[in-house]
């Protein structure tokens, strides 16, 4: 259940990571506030299904098919934002992705550069298209995510740990050089979610040892994160930059 925030309605929004999970379910919740969200992706039967949701139930969308770590894709999603809904006021660069554990040891160097790729050069590239109009015009929220693995090292999550580490201080950097300029930076860091794809693959004796580690004994819902987003790109939130938000239960204090 989100709350309501007046100065939301008619907004613009990009989500990018929006096909599934945390990023689908942000783009649905800035869309119940009445904000206009391009919802980006490189699953364009997924972008439909979240955009044709978000239509139902009363909200404005469209779906734009990109790869975040290429600047000439989020080139191209910028023009067409703009040509559809005008400047951009609230970004949320959330693509990206844990993928299998896997050792140090083991972690060759194609698979680091992908997780870099796809969890840091992917936010940096998504900030860098849209952060020139929002500085112009002296106004915006972006979002970026984060995670817990970035706030507290683990065992066989190297890449990823570093990759949402770097988030942060990508966040903590731009929010302290653009500040100045009217536009705020915060980051989101989840600890483990109940995304679709969670509990298809997670087995149910994995699922209470983790629960277990939480001090609130559960796991984190696509909603609490998205909450949070939303929370993040109204005026409700209008004193805060640069900051980092633990929607983890506890664990990074555990």
């Amino acid at each position: 259940m989100f709350g309501t925030y007046s100065d939301l309605p008619g907004k613009v929004a990009v989500v990018t990571g929006g096909s599934r999970g945390i990023g689908a379910r942000t783009a649905q919740g800035l869309a119940a506030q009445g904000v206009r969200v391009c919802v980006v992706g490189r699953d364009e039967n997924a972008l439909d299904a979240v955009v044709t949701e978000i239509g139902e139930a009363g909200g404005s969308a469209f779906a734009a098919v990109a790869d975040t770590t290429s600047a000439e894709d989020l080139a191209a999603v910028a023009a067409v934002v703009d040509d559809r809904y005008g400047p951009v006021d609230v970004l949320a660069a959330f693509a990206g992705g844990q993928g299998a554990p896997i050792s140090s040891t083991a972690l060759s160097e194609q698979r680091w550069r992908e997780v870099l790729d796809s969890d840091l050069t992917s936010a940096f590239l998504t900030i860098r298209t849209f952060l020139p109009g929002m500085v112009e015009r002296g106004s915006g929220s972006i979002i970026t995510m984060s995670s817990a693995a970035g706030r507290q090292p683990s065992r066989a999550n190297l890449a990823y740990g570093v990759a949402k580490a770097g988030v942060v201080m990508l966040t903590r950097h731009l929010a302290t050089e653009i500040g100045p300029h009217g536009v705020r930076v915060n980051a989101i860091a989840p600890s483990s979610t109940s995304t679709e794809k969670v509990v298809a693959n997670m087995p149910a004796e994995v699922r209470t040892q983790i629960e277990a580690s939480h001090p609130l004994r559960r796991l984190g819902t696509t909603t609490d994160v998205a909450e949070t987003a939303v929370f993040l790109a109204s005026a409700a939130s209008s004193y805060l930059t640069g900051l980092v938000i633990d929607v983890a239960g506890g664990r990074v204090t555990n």
